[in-house]
C-alpha cells in the first residue's frame, strides 16, 4: 500500500479551472489560501481538452495550473481524466456506446457514454493514463492519483452485444462448462437449458420474470467489469508514478450495482463521495451510517471524503439549502467516523452546465457569502484537528452488509415486495445511533473476534464459510441478531432446503414452515407490546425461547422474537418488521446484553464518536439538537482550546471535540 503523503487533514475539493479564463486561477489559489485548502482534485472531466484529436495531446493549460497551485502550496490530486469519453471517440467508434436492457442506445451528452466492457474504450483510456502519468509523475504538486469518477454511476449495465460477448467469457471462467452453468441457473425450469454458449445472452428485456441467478451472475459481471477498468489504469500507474492511487466510491447514497467490498484492495486509500437526500429531516443519520461503511470498506483505517456538497445539489426532485452550521456539523461527523480528509464538490460553482446550480465552496455570488464563511471555518477546524489523522474509530458492534445479498434479495418474483435490503439495516442502525453506540458496517466474511455484538439484517443470500463464522462468534461469546429473510439462498440463488432461515436454521434454533407477508397497511401486535408490518412467518421454536408472541393477525400465538443460548454467548432471531420503538427497545436489550455501551452518555439527538490512536483518544460529539446540551468529557477541547473538566457544554447546533485525558 502506497502511504498517504503530508500531514493533517485533507481540505478541498474539485477544482475544474478549465471552465474558467485563465485570469481566474490567480484569484482561486488566494481564494484556496484564505480558506484553509490543501488538497484539490484536478483534471476529472478532461480528456476532451487533453486530447482535443486522437493523439494529439494538449497539456500546456494544465502544466500552468499545477504550478500556480504548487506555488500556492496546495496538492493536487491529479485525475487520469477518463471518466468521460470525447465526443470524437464515440463518434469514431459508436459501437462503444452503451445500451439499455430493450436495446437503447444512449448517446454521448451526458457523461459515461461507453460501454464498459468495449475494448475501444479501454485502449483509448489508458493510452490517455500513459500520457497523463507520464508527463505529471514527479509534478511536486501531485500527492495523489485519481481514476477515472464514480465510476459505473450511469453506465453500470450495458446490453450490447459487446457486452454480451464479455458476459459469456466472464461465465466460462466462473462455470468452467455449461453443466455447471445450467445447473445455477435452474435451467430445467422454463426450457432454458443452453447447448451452446453463443446462446446466452444478458437479461435483456423478455416476455416473463427473467431467470433469477441470470439476472444476479449479469449484475456480479457488470461490477467486475468496472473494476477491470479500474485495475487496468491502476496497473498502468503503478509502472509510472510513486503517489498513492485512489478513486471516489458512492457509499451509503442507495447506489446498487457496484461490489465496493471487492474493490476495496484495489485502491491505497478508500475514497468516498456521499450527498444528503435534502428532503430527509434525519438525513445526518443516513451520513452517519455512510460514513460507518466506508470505513468498514477501508477494513477500519482512516478514508478520504473525496465529495460533500457546501449546500444545496441540483440533481434532487427539490434541492434545499443547507442551514448555517449544517456544512461543519456534517463534514465534522465524517471525520468523527474516520475521514482523514474532507473535500467537496466543487471548488467554483460553474456557470454552465447541467450542475451550474449545484453548490461550491465559492458560490455564484462570490467570497462575501455565507457558504464561504463556513468554508472557512471549516478550514480554520480541521487545522485545529491535525492530531487526529491516522486514528481509528472505536466500534464495538458490527452489522453485516453484502452487495450480492443486496442484489439477490431485490430481484422480482419475491414473496413481497415491501422487503427491501436496506430497510432492516437502516432501522438496526438508527437504533444504536439512537443509544450512541458506533457501529462498524463489514462484510459477512469479516474478521468479527473483535465485537461484542453483530447483526445481520435480510442476509437473504449467505455462503456456508460466513454463515459458520457467525455461528462461530456465538460460541465464542458474542451476541447475534439476526432478522426475517435471511440465509434463505446460497451464492447460486437456490433455496436451502429443509425450513427457513436455511444457513442460520441450526445456529438460532427456529425453523419457519412458511412465509406470511402482510398487505399493504396491515399491522400486527406482540404480546410484548410491540408493533409490526409487512412480514410474518410460520416459526417454530425448535431448540429457542420464545421472547415474543403474537396476539392478532394470520398467526396469533406463533413465535416471532427468539432467543437461543449457543456456546458462551447468544443468538437472537426477529421474524417480523418491528417498528421504531419496538426496535429501539430490541437494540437495548442486545446492547445490554453484549456489554456495549456508548461512547459518552448524551441526550437523543447529540452523536457522540470516539477516535483512538494507541493511549490517546478524542471525543467527537455533535449536537443535532435545538437546545443545549451537557456531557460528561475530560481533556482539551481542540476547536475552542476550552478545557473539559468533567463536563461539556455543547450549544444547539454546534461541534466539539476533546483531546481525552488518558486517565
Amino acid at each position: 500500500m502506497r502511504r498517504w503523503q503530508g500531514n493533517g487533514i485533507y481540505f478541498g475539493g474539485d477544482y475544474n479551472p478549465e471552465q474558467w479564463p485563465e485570469e481566474t486561477w490567480s484569484e482561486d489559489v488566494e481564494l484556496m489560501r484564505r480558506a484553509g485548502v490543501n488538497l484539490v482534485s484536478v483534471g476529472i472531466f478532461s480528456w476532451a481538452l487533453l486530447e482535443p484529436a486522437p493523439g494529439r495531446f494538449e497539456f500546456g493549460w494544465l502544466d500552468r495550473v499545477l504550478d500556480l497551485l504548487h506555488d500556492g502550496g496546495i496538492q493536487v490530486d491529479l485525475a487520469t481524466a477518463t471518466a468521460s469519453p470525447p465526443p470524437w471517440l464515440a463518434r469514431a467508434h459508436p459501437e462503444m456506446l452503451p445500451r439499455r436492457a430493450d436495446g437503447a442506445i444512449l448517446w454521448p451528452g451526458g457523461r459515461q457514454a461507453y460501454c464498459p466492457s468495449s475494448p475501444v474504450f479501454r485502449e483509448r483510456s489508458l493510452e490517455l493514463v500513459r500520457a497523463v502519468a507520464g508527463r505529471y509523475a514527479e509534478h511536486p504538486a501531485v500527492v495523489m492519483w485519481h481514476v477515472s469518477n464514480e465510476l459505473g454511476c450511469h453506465n453500470a449495465h450495458c446490453y450490447c452485444d459487446v457486452s454480451a460477448e464479455a458476459f459469456r467469457g466472464w461465465l466460462r471462467e466462473r462455470y468452467g462448462d455449461l453443466d455447471r452453468l445450467n445447473d445455477a441457473w435452474g435451467t430445467a425450469f422454463w426450457s432454458q437449458r443452453y447447448g451452446d454458449w453463443a446462446e446466452i445472452n444478458p437479461p435483456r428485456t423478455v416476455t416473463a420474470f427473467a431467470n433469477p441467478t441470470q439476472q444476479l451472475d449479469f449484475l456480479r459481471f457488470s461490477s467486475d467489469e468496472l473494476r477491470a477498468q479500474l485495475r487496468a489504469e491502476r496497473e498502468v500507474l503503478k509502472t509510472l508514478v510513486h503517489q498513492p492511487i485512489t478513486t471516489n466510491f458512492m457509499i451509503g447514497m442507495g447506489v446498487k450495482p457496484m461490489d465496493y467490498q471487492s474493490w476495496a484492495d484495489d485502491v491505497d486509500l478508500v475514497s468516498n463521495d456521499h450527498y444528503l437526500t435534502a428532503a430527509d429531516p434525519q438525513a445526518h443519520l443516513g451520513l452517519s451510517l455512510a460514513a460507518d461503511h466506508t470505513r468498514g470498506v477501508a477494513g477500519g483505517d482512516p478514508w478520504l471524503l473525496m465529495e460533500h456538497s457546501t449546500s444545496a445539489v441540483q440533481w434532487q426532485s427539490r434541492n434545499v439549502a443547507k442551514l448555517p452550521g449544517q456544512l461543519r456539523r456534517n463534514s465534522l461527523a465524517h471525520v468523527a467516523r474516520g475521514a482523514d480528509g474532507v473535500l467537496f464538490f466543487q471548488w467554483r460553482a460553474s456557470r454552465a452546465g447541467a450542475e451550474k446550480f449545484h453548490s461550491a465552496l465559492v458560490p455564484h455570488a462570490g467570497p462575501d457569502t455565507k457558504v464561504f464563511r463556513e468554508v472557512c471555518q471549516l478550514g480554520a477546524d480541521l487545522k485545529a484537528l491535525a492530531e487526529i489523522r491516522g486514528s481509528r474509530v472505536d466500534a464495538d458492534v458490527a452489522i453485516l452488509f453484502d452487495w450480492e445479498a443486496w442484489w439477490a434479495v431485490e430481484l422480482d418474483s419475491h414473496p413481497s415486495v415491501d422487503v427491501t435490503y436496506a430497510d432492516r439495516m437502516n432501522a438496526l442502525y438508527g437504533a444504536l445511533w439512537r443509544a450512541g453506540v458506533t457501529a462498524d458496517i463489514v462484510h459477512p466474511s469479516a474478521d468479527l473476534s473483535g465485537y461484542r455484538l453483530v447483526l445481520a439484517p435480510t442476509l437473504f443470500l449467505v455462503r456456508d464459510a460466513d454463515a459458520d463464522a457467525l455461528r462461530r462468534f456465538v460460541e465464542a461469546g458474542g451476541t447475534a441478531a439476526v432478522t426475517y429473510f435471511s440465509g434463505i439462498v446460497d451464492p447460486d440463488d437456490h433455496i436451502r432446503l429443509g425450513g427457513y432461515p436455511g444457513a442460520f436454521r441450526d445456529l438460532l434454533g427456529v425453523r419457519t414452515e412458511e412465509f406470511f407477508p402482510l398487505r399493504e397497511g396491515e399491522r400486527v401486535r406482540l404480546d410484548d407490546g410491540s408493533t409490526a408490518d409487512v412480514w410474518t412467518e410460520w416459526l417454530h421454536a425448535d431448540d429457542a425461547e420464545v421472547l415474543a408472541s403474537y396476539t392478532d393477525g394470520p398467526l396469533p400465538g406463533v413465535p416471532a422474537l427468539t432467543r437461543r443460548p449457543v456456546g458462551a454467548g447468544a443468538a437472537w432471531y426477529v421474524g417480523t418488521r418491528l417498528d421504531e420503538p419496538a426496535t429501539d427497545r430490541l437494540v437495548a436489550r442486545l446492547l445490554d446484553e453484549a456489554g456495549v455501551r456508548p461512547a459518552a452518555q448524551a441526550p437523543t439527538g447529540v452523536e457522540v464518536v470516539r477516535r483512538r490512536d494507541g493511549e490517546r483518544s478524542w471525543l467527537f460529539a455533535i449536537n443535532h439538537t435545538d437546545a443545549e446540551v451537557r456531557l460528561p468529557a475530560h481533556g482539551d477541547e481542540l476547536l475552542t482550546g476550552a478545557r473539559c473538566a468533567g463536563e461539556l457544554t455543547l450549544p444547539a447546533g454546534e461541534v466539539a471535540v476533546v483531546r481525552e485525558d488518558r486517565t
